[in-house]
């Protein structure tokens, strides 16, 4: 129940927070996830959770999706997502590398975990950066595209950097919110089947009732966001949820988590 609750809030902030910036679902749930799953599973329940989010966010504002951005930057992301979600459970086959003790507790590093977090890490120090640091151009989109989706397959961290790419294009708002979902929706939509693949039923039938709970509070956060982002997102809140996100990222890569 405590853990329910616990991913059922961290899913409704996070959908909160990503409705105008483009990307925070996987971001905040996957180290939550992390703490009380196998990394590969957590990596699956996020990415059921960011679909469920996208495909909600895309009937809301589907309409203003830029078509040319969508098709240039979708279809390597796509290609990418597959190759990265192929990666991921090709590193959740190996065996721990080394091995620790601190405060009477031992602990493993897998790369699987090492890569995970330290991903997670990468990704929320990329938030930090300010827009005028960054300078992708449309001329970018394609090998971009397949970054971020490559990254999306491997750990859920797609967000960050297809914004950063977005984000220069002189999108309206509105276009700018579309276009992401619908980038991130496809690249979901062609990652989880290929992670169910791999773990076809005790990823899912297991934890049916968190992928209720936390999908509920996507939805939830998603409608909220459009409304209250900017009465209860402010930047010192923020780099709050940043620092313990990094944390997170920190523990899963040292095997604590």
């Amino acid at each position: 129940m405590e853990q329910t609750l616990i991913i059922g809030l961290a899913a409704f902030a996070a959908s909160i927070l990503a409705f105008f910036t483009g990307f925070g679902v996987g971001t905040l749930l996957l180290p939550v996830f992390a703490l009380f799953f196998p990394v590969e599973i957590a990596v699956l329940l996020t990415a059921v959770i960011h679909l469920l989010n996208n495909l909600f966010k895309f009937a809301l504002i589907g309409s203003h999706v830029s078509m040319r951005v969508a098709l240039r930057f979708g279809i390597p992301a796509v290609a990418g997502a597959f190759i990265g979600a192929q990666a991921l459970f090709l590193l959740s086959d190996t065996n721990a590398i080394g091995a620790y003790s601190f405060i009477g507790r031992n602990f493993e590093l897998h790369p699987l975990k090492i890569s995970v977090g330290l991903l997670i890490i990468l990704f929320e120090l990329f938030d930090w950066l300010p827009p005028s640091k960054l300078s992708f151009k449309e001329s970018s989109l394609i090998p971009g595209g397949f970054a971020s989706g490559f990254f999306g397959g491997l750990s859920g961290h797609q967000g960050a950097l297809r914004s950063a790419f977005l984000v220069k294009l002189g999108l309206t708002k509105e276009a700018f919110i579309a276009t992401g979902a619908s980038i991130a929706m496809f690249v979901d939509i062609v990652r989880v089947p290929v992670y169910f693949s791999e773990m076809p039923e005790r990823a899912f039938l297991h934890h049916y009732n968190i992928l209720i709970v936390a999908g509920l509070a996507a939805l939830a956060g998603a409608v909220g966001g459009r409304f209250l982002l900017k009465k209860i997102a402010g930047p010192a809140m923020k780099k709050l949820v940043s620092v313990a996100v990094i944390l997170l990222g920190g523990a899963i890569a040292m095997g604590i988590v």
